[in-house]
């Protein structure tokens, strides 16, 4: 019998463990079963092509909030055009209320309870003729006399007992896609937006397997691998071997983990000081700093020692840091939900993600809905668009917030510019800051149309043109000019900043010409063309005094002489002292 399992992945980027895991619990049971991803931007009629050619007899979907509309829709069509295969469905969207989809969609066959790997192996068993779908546990269907019938829902005690789910085909086909990867499943917490709070306990992989499965992922030089675990510090037995196994490889390959950052303790906060730059990128849910918000979702957090750590982790500049900020959350108002992003801006981490809210099937916050007088979307993804404290007008001004703020700081862009004006202009309030430019970008139509590198330079350039005095603007030019040459590999140069271009092209040809001096900036320096010597590095003077903040040595006449280094994977600046650029003086 050919089984095919697929699901409709949110970005091409993306790839499924799930299917994968599936397909390697029932390889040993003789059944043809292949792989198929999409995503949500192919058409359905394309997709209906491609999985017909294939003749399955059993087409499995895995669902999710992002696809479970096209999913159904998709499943309809196939049924019309093959209506003798079996159509099953799985994953966190149809395993809470099965019977409704069932009920609704005539094209489903079977659905999928909880974990799904020992219960869809026994389902093609049954369809083979070699069991009975009635002692299934896990499982809703339609009985022989059209009666639903709901298991219920199942968990994989044993881990290990799922075979490894990727092989050489796999590396060849994901190539430079995102890798997921699981050391274990369930959650110590209870977290009342989430799902993983409603299995209790954590299961752990043995860590012979997993050292073994993430030395596959090193061996075949894969870009990046995600790891699934919903805490993956949850039990130090457990996770720093895994942290340190992979610390200790030669590779090229990014692990992101998701982590609690105040129950690292110090030894481990000590070893992370060691770690390879750009081998680990941690994700940390923070979520709100309000407490009455924390109490109400059943969320613990130890506010001084996520201040300690994160700090202290980002100050080594080797680990990639991202926090969570989850706007709609019970009890947090405008005014509650400034104050939770200003405490997480002022960790200054890599990222700082905004997300909203989703009333999800099965969640505790969904099911308390009612008492924070929650309107929310009645189709996927569930997400809320007001609530006893924030009203639809301030969700929308959040979610234009959070468009702008990811092209402003989330794109790394404008590191130097933004906290001149927090601190110039806003005394500090870097929430107030993004709200003013959120009203300036709205007022003038920018939310409306897609926007280039270049023109958020201009547009942040006419923000301040509006606000800043005369001085205050020429230390925001050179900023922003500082901040192009830190970002794009220097490569983006907007028209309005005054660039040097033939300036001081003697001193620079001087400069390069004299290697023994260029080792002094760049031990690995040596003079090959300009060409060369364009592409790698750039030396920029800036007419007016950088701010204090950026620790540059004292200016000559206003003037300070930046190089620029594009040689590694991210851009690096120091400053040349002034008598190696100007001997004889500026």
């Amino acid at each position: 019998m050919q089984v095919l399992l697929t699901t409709l992945n949110a970005k091409y980027i993306h790839s499924s463990l799930a299917l994968r895991n599936l397909k390697s619990y029932c390889q040993s049971m003789g059944s043809e079963i292949d792989v198929r991803e999409y995503t949500i931007n192919n058409t359905l009629l394309d997709i209906l092509a491609d999985l017909f050619v294939r003749r399955p007899q059993i087409i499995g979907f895995a669902c999710y909030i992002w696809n479970i509309d096209m999913t159904l829709k998709l499943a309809d069509l196939v049924k019309k055009v093959m209506p003798d295969v079996r159509i099953i469905l799985g994953g966190p969207e149809v395993s809470y209320d099965p019977l409704s989809i069932l009920k609704s969609y005539n094209c489903i066959d079977y659905i999928i309870l909880g974990e799904g790997e020992e219960t869809f192996r026994e389902l093609v068993k049954a369809l083979l003729g070699k069991g009975d779908v009635y002692s299934i546990a896990g499982l809703a269907f339609r009985g022989k006399n059209g009666e639903l019938i709901e298991g219920c829902s199942q968990v994989v005690e044993e881990l290990d007992s799922i075979p490894f789910a990727y092989n050489d085909t796999d590396m060849d086909e994901l190539g430079d896609k995102i890798i997921y990867y699981e050391s274990s499943r369930g959650c110590p917490f209870s977290c009342q937006y989430c799902l993983s709070s409603v299995t209790a306990g954590v299961r752990y992989y043995s860590l012979a397997r997993v050292f073994k499965d993430l030395q596959y992922f090193v061996d075949h030089n894969v870009r990046q691998v995600k790891f699934v675990d919903r805490t993956f510090n949850a039990n130090k037995q457990h996770y720093l071997p895994i942290l340190k196994f992979l610390a200790k490889q030669e590779c090229r390959t990014n692990f992101h983990f998701e982590i609690a950052a105040d129950i690292l303790d110090d030894e481990v906060i000590e070893f992370l000081k060691t770690v390879p730059k750009g081998r680990f990128q941690f994700e940390v849910g923070i979520q709100s700093t309000n407490e009455q918000t924390l109490n109400e979702i059943r969320r613990n957090n130890n506010w001084p020692k996520i201040v300690s750590t994160v700090s202290k982790v980002l100050s080594y500049g080797n680990i990639h840091m991202h926090l969570d900020l989850i706007v709609g959350l019970p009890y947090e108002d405008m005014d509650k939900f400034r104050k939770s992003f200003n405490d997480i801006f002022k960790l200054a981490p890599d990222m700082l993600q905004i997300g909203f809210l989703k009333l999800l099937k099965g969640s505790g916050v969904r099911n308390r809905a009612q008492q924070h007088g929650y309107i929310y979307m009645d189709i996927p993804p569930y997400e809320v668009l007001s609530n006893k404290y924030m009203g639809y007008n301030e969700f929308r001004e959040l979610k234009l917030l959070e468009d702008l703020f990811n092209h402003l700081y989330n794109s790394g862009r404008f590191r130097r510019t933004l906290p001149f004006l927090i601190n110039e202009k806003f005394d500090g309030d870097a929430f107030v800051l993004f709200r003013s430019l959120t009203a300036y970008w709205e007022s003038n139509g920018l939310h409306m149309k897609a926007q280039s590198v270049k023109s958020l330079f201009e547009h942040i350039k006419g923000f301040c043109a509006r606000i800043l005095d005369n001085k205050q603007f020429k230390s925001l030019l050179d900023l922003l000019k500082f901040d192009a040459l830190m970002s794009d590999n220097g490569n983006i140069r907007p028209e309005f900043l005054s660039w040097n271009y033939d300036k001081w092209n003697d001193e620079k040809s001087a400069f390069w010409r004299n290697e023994m001096l260029a080792k002094k900036y760049l031990p690995q320096y040596r003079f090959t063309t300009w060409r060369d010597i364009k592409k790698k590095y750039h030396i920029e003077v800036f007419e007016t005094k950088l701010p204090d903040y950026m620790n540059f040595l004292p200016d000559c006449e206003g003037k300070s002489v930046i190089l620029f280094d594009y040689t590694n994977s991210e851009p690096e600046y120091q400053q040349l002292n002034q008598e190696d650029f100007w001997p004889e003086g500026g």
